[in-house]
């Protein structure tokens, strides 16, 4: 097998442009973790740490360890403290140096460890750009994982896994092929349906756009401008983006709603396929889609496990460096207490229980062995081929071509306009909560291409002449590069009114999107809230919620289905956020936390990238 290639610095100006400024974003998926219950450090060295959501567990574990050693600088105790920081979210608030005030993001890290090197050298990229001196350098590589094309064991066996080697081109030939999977034999799994991550946000999904883009050239290196102009080429990306079923920001959304429809059944027909870490096929394999077990959370593995399809194209490692940050914020102390805590994650016995979560080791003098096997869906001989990341201008214009070719969208933003939303939401400006969502969602428009259709819908009690309506489309769902002026000057006029009919709008706006499906396009709803149900009727809300479900679940799932998914925010404290999920996973949607309503901007800005 060959060694990991990681990405190298030069592709860093392209990656920077975008991927920095949008990967600023969490979702429900990606909630904080760790760091909160390693208990009182007292008088020892504090080395605290920023870690990629999908290594947190693994980290926390060998911090705590590490803490209960003899390990000391200078007679004084070290103690590790990580806490969990999505990769581009954390590069961001190093380019904007992070908040002193560990209430805001958190204490200031010591140490970074993002999914891939990539983003180091982005931040040194950004901040030599600004002026100031770079604080990554180059990380250690703590442990690999490559980018695979996770399937289905009965979808891969009929494309003929694993005699036959199956990549990027066989995901363009389904993808074009109007019968579908009934071109080889089971029409009952219907069209077929690939996930994939927003590139711009995610290092999966980056990592999945350059190896569909060298698959098209049939290169492994070397790729550049004129190859991107090639109209074969840009027929293989268009095609290949229309079997996408939504982007996201977040692998997790794919995985965690994958397996619910496992265990319902429905996993052949959720989606066929998608781009995502060798890490991911073994936790899911593992009956632990998101790779965290939460306390009382038992693994069941799934009735379809996945397979780890290695593109015969190629394909990219995320190597998980370990960064000890050059910081004003970083004393000397803190340094040599991380400069300890990176030796003894090296270790050969550290390193195995590396393996134990399903990463390969990054010390080379630790073999390869379970859970990295057959038996868990992946190969330890693969990859056999490696990908070269492309130079910065050509990335550049990989990324703006994806811009186009990527799967037009049709949405329609539903947004509460009930009386809380008078609340103040920003206390330091005195800005209400409706103003913060107004301007998060004037600002996410741009992040629309002018061809997608969207659509505005407030809702609240009271509405029309003779105050019995509980919704108003204050847009039509048209194309957004027509209608933008007109979308932002009605999104500015919204103000605060009465009641909040969550259940009825969630049921009439599917209802609008699901009559209007269009197949060419993602077709979704995005529903922002800051409250619970409140509709001014004596209804019983636990069966209208129950027969609510029971809807969006039989018209999104099986043979006649139309695939309509609900997003749904919840935004501020009084959100009630499980039945919000309840909404979103009954459409295989996802729910977005704004708890607090200052985060909204990045919170929107994580919705849209799904599309």
């Amino acid at each position: 097998m060959p060694s990991p290639r990681p990405w190298p610095w030069r592709a860093v100006a392209a990656i920077a442009l975008v991927a920095v400024l949008a990967a600023s974003c969490s979702t429900g998926s990606d909630e904080e973790a760790g760091g909160d219950d390693f208990g009182d450090p007292g008088d020892c060295i504090v080395v605290d740490m920023a870690v990629s959501s999908e290594k947190i567990t693994l980290l926390s574990e060998l911090a705590r360890t590490f803490n209960a050693s003899d390990a000391e600088v200078d007679g004084r105790c070290v103690f590790v403290r990580p806490k969990s920081k999505a990769s581009g979210a954390a590069a961001q608030l190093l380019v904007d140096g992070w908040p002193a005030d560990p209430a805001i993001e958190g204490e200031q890290p010591v140490v970074w460890s993002p999914a891939a090197s990539t983003w180091g050298a982005v931040v040194d990229q950004r901040l030599t750009e600004a002026g100031r001196a770079p604080m990554a350098g180059d990380g250690t590589p703590f442990m690999n994982t490559p980018l695979v094309i996770a399937m289905p064991r009965p979808m891969a066996e009929a494309l003929g896994w694993p005699a036959e080697a199956i990549g990027w081109t066989d995901v363009f030939e389904l993808a074009k092929d109007p019968q579908g999977w009934a071109a080889y034999g089971h029409p009952e799994w219907g069209e077929f349906r690939l996930g994939k991550t927003n590139p711009n946000f995610s290092t999966s999904g980056l990592a999945a756009l350059i190896a569909q883009s060298y698959a098209a050239t049939g290169k492994d290196e070397g790729l550049t401008s004129e190859d991107l102009a090639d109209p074969a080429v840009v027929d293989f990306g268009t095609t290949v983006e229309s079997a996408v079923v939504h982007y996201g920001d977040t692998t997790l959304t794919f995985l965690n709603n994958w397996y619910r429809a496992d265990q319902r059944g429905l996993g052949l027909t959720y989606v066929s396929a998608a781009a995502v870490e060798e890490k991911s096929v073994i936790d899911y394999n593992r009956g632990n889609p998101d790779g965290v077990l939460d306390p009382g959370e038992q693994p069941r593995e799934p009735r379809n496990e996945l397979v780890a399809i290695y593109p015969e194209e190629g394909t990219l490692f995320s190597d998980n460096p370990f960064f000890i940050l050059d910081a004003d914020w970083v004393d000397d102390a803190e340094r040599q207490g991380a400069e300890l805590f990176e030796a003894f994650v090296q270790q050969p016995e550290n390193q195995a229980r590396v393996l134990e979560f399903g990463f390969r080791p990054g010390n080379p003098e630790v073999a390869l062995g379970e859970p990295i096997s057959a038996a868990n869906g992946v190969d330890p001989d693969q990859p056999q081929r490696l990908l070269q990341v492309p130079e910065p201008s050509v990335m550049t214009e990989l990324l703006d071509v994806w811009s186009v070719q990527r799967k037009s969208a049709r949405v329609l933003v539903v947004m509460d306009v009930s009386g809380s939303m008078s609340d103040v939401g920003d206390r330091e400006t005195g800005e209400t909560k409706l103003d913060l969502a107004k301007r998060a969602a004037l600002d996410s428009l741009s992040q629309f291409k002018p061809e997608d259709d969207v659509g505005l819908r407030i809702f609240t009690t009271g509405l029309g002449p003779d105050g019995t309506a509980f919704e108003t489309d204050v847009v039509p769902i048209a194309p957004i590069g027509a209608q933008s002026e007109a979308m932002r000057t009605e999104i500015l006029r919204l103000f605060p009114q009465n009641g909040t009919p969550l259940y009825d709008v969630a049921a009439s706006s599917f209802q609008t999107m699901y009559d209007g499906y269009d197949p060419s396009r993602i077709n979704a709803v995005v529903l922002l809230t800051d409250g619970m149900n409140d509709d001014g009727t004596p209804n019983d809300d636990r069966q209208q919620l129950d027969m609510l479900i029971a809807d969006l679940e039989a018209a999104t799932q099986g043979e006649n289905s139309r695939p309509v998914r609900v997003f749904t925010i919840g935004y501020g404290a009084d959100a009630d956020l499980n039945v919000l999920r309840r909404i979103a996973e009954a459409t295989n949607g996802a729910t977005y936390n704004a708890s607090d309503p200052a985060t909204i901007e990045k919170v929107f800005t994580a919705v849209v990238s799904n599309f």
